[in-house]
């Protein structure tokens, strides 16, 4: 069941190039794949059954079922969970008047699997985005880099020619960095739009949906009304009318259980909380990129953390030159060379820069 997702998860070492940062890896790989296992699960009908079974005395099961499933079931808002088994069979589904009692409808269960499926590939298109932007520049420029290699003069071949493209291309990679940045402020944008797009699917009961789960389990049980059953029912009621035999309308009652709300509960719980900590991760990530933006020295500190080596000396240099694209690369660099290479390139970088290239003006 889950083999159509396992590629978005599947761990891949040194086989391509790694063009973005863990917190963006949350919104494409770890979301979207909790969106599109969620929308397999829904979908399972041999991990829940049917989704519907309705009971109504003389109408035929399957005919109910489908009627219902179609045109939508309704419940009657409980106030609590008083009377229960005496004044009526289950919460929300007290004795309904027509024109007198309240109902509310419930419509959105067929679209829970298709909306968790758009749900991810929301959280995907940043990432397709900046696939796209980035065109296979960082694996075409490592080509035969990523992994160790035994041959040390074709290591220093492809070296020398990393360092002589880098030098060649310099201070033309601020664009190459500005759409990257672009894509990560679509990732929070993506993620707060998505609590309000849900929020809106489920009738506006979504964005306190967390709050009130705790509020719930925290309350005394003859006071409270749980909120997972109010926006995911569990048995609610169906009128289906039909023609008696003298062609008299014959309204009748049903109650039907919902097995798959058991579900669609669980994940729009989940969701919530994972969606305000991706939330609050992504926004602190945000004002760490613009402090690396707006703090040279703090592009100096993380490339020399990737390369797992104190290479002040060699990387001084690069730095007063490199503007925030040129930057931008040689941090991807980094993080996708071993420590050895990153020395040999880093080094010949400093000399290529400091004999070759006095015309460049300091960093940006």
């Amino acid at each position: 069941m889950l083999m159509p997702v396992a590629g978005l998860i599947k761990v891949r070492y040194g086989e391509k190039a790694d063009i973005d940062s863990p917190f963006f890896k949350l919104h494409y790989r770890t979301t979207a794949t909790v969106l599109f296992i969620s929308c397999i699960l829904v979908t399972a009908n041999d991990l829940i059954g049917n989704t519907i079974d309705c009971i109504s005395g003389t109408i035929p099961g399957n005919v109910l079922n489908t009627y219902c499933w179609i045109m939508s079931t309704f419940s009657v808002p409980a106030k609590n969970m008083v009377g229960k088994g005496n004044e009526y069979a289950y919460a929300g589904v007290q004795p309904y008047i027509e024109g007198t009692s309240e109902k509310t409808l419930h419509a959105y269960y067929q679209w829970v699997p298709f909306v968790l499926f758009f749900q991810g590939i929301l959280f995907y298109l940043p990432h397709w985005l900046w696939k796209i932007f980035e065109d296979r520049k960082m694996s075409k420029i490592t080509n035969g880099l990523l992994g160790r290699t035994l041959d040390i003069k074709d290591r220093a071949d492809k070296c020398s020619e990393l360092v002589r493209y880098v030098t060649e291309t310099f201070h033309t990679h601020n664009t190459y960095a500005l759409k990257y940045f672009i894509c990560d402020i679509l990732n929070f944008i993506n993620v707060i739009g998505q609590m309000y797009l849900i929020n809106v699917f489920l009738g506006g009961v979504f964005l306190t949906y967390g709050t009130d789960v705790l509020k719930w389990s925290e309350s005394e049980p003859e006071d409270r009304t749980d909120p997972m059953i109010d926006v995911f029912p569990r048995v609610t009621k169906c009128t289906f009318h039909k023609y008696g035999p003298s062609g008299t309308i014959e309204r009748h009652d049903a109650m039907c259980v919902l097995a798959l709300n058991i579900i669609n509960e669980k994940i729009y719980v989940a969701l919530w909380f994972w969606f305000i900590i991706l939330a609050v991760l992504t926004a602190l990530y945000l004002l760490y990129v613009l402090a690396v933006i707006s703090v040279p020295s703090m592009r100096k500190v993380l490339v020399e953390r990737n390369a797992k080596h104190d290479y002040k000396d060699r990387i001084d240099p690069i730095m007063k030159k490199a503007q925030m694209g040129d930057w931008f690369l040689i941090f991807l660099l980094s993080k996708n060379m071993d420590s050895v290479l990153f020395k040999d390139f880093v080094t010949k970088l400093a000399e290529k820069l400091k004999t070759d290239s006095p015309h460049l003006h300091p960093s940006a």
